[in-house]
């Protein structure tokens, strides 16, 4: 049995440019996510897609039924993957993610998605707590410019300082390339 999963986390429309929410280099990071998937799925892997729904009627972006809160085509589900709806960050808070692991028998998880600073962040720590061994793809996740106390915090700096703190003890971080070059699936044309 095939002890690896990949986590799909958040790659929705309102994160893409006209969306409510527009991340930084999220057309990049779905690109690179859908790389990452067809190998999960040729590998025979679990993927599981994550999709965020505000509790609130107030919020800013991914309201329920909203085509917003819809997963991106560039990452759609295929039918019998599962699809998990979200209301907090922690994607496992109040939701069947670490059962349908379990029930599959994961060992490894791979995670890709948005924001790198929210979602990201919290899957794979509580991953790694409940003792899964994680990989994100770094490439593969996306997030926007930080403000804190008065100072900007540009999108790439606010990703790189994450995944550093992610790849400290985490988290082993790859790009997509190395993980598919890990795998066997990337082939380098001379």
């Amino acid at each position: 049995m095939n002890k690896r999963a990949l986590i799909v986390v958040d790659i929705q429309n309102d994160y893409f440019p006209n969306g409510k929410w527009p991340l930084s280099g999220a057309d990049a990071a779905a690109d690179n996510a859908a790389r990452i998937i067809a190998v999960a799925r040729d590998a025979g892997d679990l993927v599981v897609h994550l999709r965020h729904e505000s509790a609130s009627e107030n919020a800013a972006f991914f309201l329920a039924g909203s085509e917003g809160a819809q997963i991106h085509p560039k990452v759609l589900n295929r039918p019998g993957e599962p699809v998990i709806v979200k209301n907090h960050i922690n994607s496992f808070r109040e939701t069947d993610l670490k059962a349908t692991l379990d029930r599959h028998g994961i060992e490894d998880v791979t995670v890709v998605g948005s924001m790198s600073h929210m979602c990201i962040d919290a899957v794979t720590r509580a991953a790694n707590d409940f003792g899964y061994r994680v990989i994100v793809i770094h490439d593969a996740c996306a997030t926007r410019d930080l403000e804190f106390n008065g100072t900007l915090v540009p999108a790439a700096q606010a990703h790189a300082a994450f995944m550093a703190a992610l790849a400290f003890a985490y988290a082993s971080v790859l790009s997509t390339n190395e993980a598919l070059a890990m795998r066997g699936e990337l082939r380098v044309t001379a």
